[in-house]
């Protein structure tokens, strides 16, 4: 950070001033410097305020990670001069643990980017990864290097993680390995595991930590998502398995999920607030599943704040929306130097024990529960969580423990405790204990938190859900992420005569764009259409055809004083070849059909107006639409005119170009949604380029349209287009989807062509 040396002075002179009065004075920059390295402070040089030294990557501070300002002014631990701080090269646990065979070259110690390859003696198997590097993280490369024999064992030799030590060496049904690490490491994972009837061995293999040893966002990504993801999949109990792990939640089950933050002064802002904003990612994303699950969130320091209350959810008095407000709009004004985790346990236990009192003892037994901390596990009030933890256990447990994958029934599988280790010195030996739950990870140590909110995404955002329609990333706002925002947006170009004409479209299946019929004219093929979607596999998708609705005539009603009829203005737009669904690409959800009722959380057997009573329920409907800016697009925000409010919506189509009818509903037909003017706010309006765009809305993390941009009143873009404003009588008309279903069912929910997969489309 860098404080000069007459500040410094200036600093010391002012304590000494007041030394003997009743005024605490600050702490002093003096010898806090760190060689290679800089620091932070918390709260400057204040009392309570913590240093946090910081180090380029692929090294750590030495021998302190932080000091404390503590009452007496000075900093705790103390900074010494024959230990002077500086900047460490990170070291990597011993590999020369592997048992027969040779680890190259031998070394004392192993640094980063230290290079190591392996190979077996003589007779013996070798398994993992024969070549390894030390990274900045301070784990090692690939997987575990293991030399065997062929013993006909039940299970394979487990191998023993660099810098560990391991007893037992029989691999047979029933039999254990224990696991500890050598020196100043600290064991991470099971420190005990059994070999199966399966020929697996219970719990996940262990690794060896030195302080400044972290996961990275990856790891947590494929480790704590491959867990949860199995929490938020429900499936009839005729079989309990996928890939080989106990699916927790039967069809009738419940999810209890408790969150809990740690904001103690150890805790900064930025960490504090990227850790509200990963965990709003993750409820966002539960939200796409099958399980609706239940929320209880607090944030605690020595006292414990409920923003949610999962007895609300119990008594029907919350909703998904105010949960994220709740949490987004959480402050605490001044921040306690204490923590009690133990209290946060509590409020927990006693949250369990009042949800068994309320639903029964056997329907708490399909009760799940997923508890996940964010703390640095630096309590110093309310004693050990390790007591509480047991009689949570015990609550969960029901005295019914057995070993996953043999006969014996486990409740153990009803409760999971993960633990994030955040913040500049973690408390690993206090933490690790806490963490609950069968065969995966449960424990975590984040060297940054900035990224586990697209750790998050990443977590959901996989193989399983990724043919969801309407998923989408709602937090970010650069140009090149607008393809995630929006993963459904495609741009159409027709090139036949005359100039290109550009629309926008909407991918509603992995083969069909939804778009604009004027977009087309009668002699376009084809071989003349174009649509841009950037699925990692070209850009520019080929037509094999398009469909006009068959009622869409621009010609109808010339005798009737409308020059150009846009009614029924809608087509869809067949593709040669898929695109690739992934997270970036996907379709957008569409109305009466199954997947949109799912999206809604519609349970039983749903109905097109059960859907539209949603979407489009109030006489002032909040939708959005997308205008081409550059290369990417750009968000449109508007209110449907519903209801008493649509009359003198539509009245403003009467003067527009090409129109001398009096009438407006010979112009407008009960087909279209009205958007634009002033009142009761200003309507962004659209641009030419606009045509053919999805009309949507979110419901909270999934996009639904509800109708697509057809025509307007005025041009008041110019020949930029983006986001304009319109004026007291610009109107535009979107073709209500709604409206046009049997033409979109004719073709995508048609399951006699063996080209595509049908959606499946509501039977009223």
């Amino acid at each position: 950070m860098g404080f000069s040396n007459h500040w410094s002075l200036l600093a010391a002179l002012s304590c000494l001033l007041c030394m003997g009065h009743e005024v605490r004075c600050d702490c002093t920059a003096e010898n806090m410097q760190i060689a290679g390295g800089d620091y932070t402070l918390t709260k400057q040089l204040q009392i309570g305020s913590m240093l946090v030294y910081q180090c380029p990557e692929g090294y750590y501070p030495y021998p302190h990670l932080t000091r404390l300002c503590e009452l007496n002014s000075s900093w705790k631990p103390l900074p010494r001069r024959n230990t002077p701080q500086r900047c460490r090269r990170v070291e990597c646990p011993d590999p020369n643990v592997m048992e027969y065979g040779n680890v190259s070259p031998p070394q004392e110690k192993y640094f980063v980017d230290n290079e190591t390859t392996y190979e077996c003696y003589s007779g013996y198997k070798f398994r993992g990864s024969s070549r390894r590097v030390c990274l900045p993280n301070g784990k090692w490369s690939g997987s575990t290097p293991i030399c065997s024999r062929d013993s006909g064992d039940a299970c394979a030799d487990p191998g023993i993680p660099p810098g560990a030590t391991r007893t037992g060496n029989s691999f047979g049904i029933d039999d254990r390995v224990t696991y500890s690490c050598n020196g100043n490491l600290f064991l991470v994972g099971s420190k005990e595991r059994v070999c199966q009837e399966n020929g697996q061995w219970t719990g996940k293999e262990p690794a060896c930590y030195y302080k400044h040893t972290y996961d990275t966002t990856l790891e947590v990504s494929e480790e704590f998502g491959s867990a949860i993801k199995g929490s938020l999949t429900t499936l009839e109990p005729i079989d309990d398995t996928q890939e080989g792990r106990t699916i927790r939640i039967s069809k009738n089950g419940t999810l209890n999920i408790y969150i809990a933050m740690d904001i103690s002064a150890s805790i900064n802002e930025v960490q504090f607030n990227d850790a509200r904003k990963a965990v709003a990612t993750l409820i966002k994303k539960i939200a796409s599943f099958t399980v609706s699950p239940n929320y209880e969130i607090v944030f605690f320091s020595s006292e414990v704040y409920e923003a949610v209350k999962i007895l609300d959810f119990l008594d029907r008095k919350i909703t998904l929306k105010a949960v994220l407000t709740a949490l987004e709009s959480f402050k605490v004004e001044e921040r306690n130097t204490g923590t009690d985790l133990n209290q946060v346990f509590m409020k927990f236990l006693e949250r369990m024990s009042i949800i068994k009192v309320q639903v029964g003892e056997e329907r708490f037994k399909e009760h799940r529960h997923v508890l996940i901390f964010f703390t640095d596990g630096a309590y110093n009030m309310g004693g050990s969580p390790a007591p509480t933890v047991e009689q949570i256990k015990n609550l969960v447990y029901m005295n019914q423990t057995g070993v996953p994958g043999t006969a014996t029934k486990s409740r153990e599988e009803y409760l999971d405790i993960y633990i994030f280790a955040i913040g500049a010195e973690i408390f690993d030996s206090d933490l690790q204990p806490l963490a609950t739950g069968i065969g995966e990870r449960h424990y975590y140590k984040l060297n940054d938190i900035k990224d586990l909110q697209e750790t998050f995404d990443d977590i959901i955002d996989e193989e399983e859900v990724k043919g969801l329609c309407g998923l989408h990333k709602d937090y970010e706002t650069t140009r090149k992420d607008k393809r995630h925002r929006y993963p459904w947006w495609a741009a159409i170009t027709v090139k036949n005569e005359g100039p290109p004409r550009d629309c926008l479209g909407s991918l509603v299946t992995p083969k069909f764009v939804l778009t604009a019929a004027h977009c087309f004219k009668f002699e376009d093929l084809p071989q003349h259409v174009t649509v841009n979607i950037d699925d990692g596999q070209g850009k520019v998708k080929k037509v094999k055809s398009f469909k006009t609705h068959p009622q869409y005539n621009i010609r109808a009603k010339e005798n009737k004083g409308v020059k150009e009829f846009y009614d029924y203005d809608v087509a869809l737009i067949q593709l040669e070849e898929d695109v690739n669904i992934s997270s970036a690409v996907r379709p957008i959800c569409i109305p009466c059909t199954q997947e949109t009722s799912d999206a809604l959380k519609l349970v039983g057997k749903s109905t097109c107006k059960e859907q539209e009573d949603i979407l489009l329920k109030n006489h002032l409907e909040s939708l959005s639409f997308l205008t081409k800016t550059g290369n990417s697009v750009a968000e449109k925000d508007v209110k449907a005119k519903i209801g008493d409010n649509r009359d003198v919506c539509i009245g403003h189509a009467i003067g527009a170009p090409g129109i001398t009818t009096k009438d407006p509903k010979e112009v407008v037909t009960d087909n279209f949604l009205c958007t634009g003017g002033l009142d009761p706010t200003r309507d962004h309006i659209s641009c030419k380029g606009d045509s053919g765009g999805a009309v949507f809305k979110n419901y909270e993390l999934r996009t639904i349209q509800v109708a697509l941009v057809s025509w307007g009143t005025k041009d008041l873009c110019g020949q930029g287009g983006g986001v304009v404003f319109s004026d007291r009588t610009s109107r535009d008309f979107h073709i209500n989807l709604f409206r046009v279903v049997p033409f979109l069912k004719s073709i995508l929910g048609n399951d006699t062509i063996l080209d595509y997969a049908p959606l499946t489309f509501l039977e009223s």
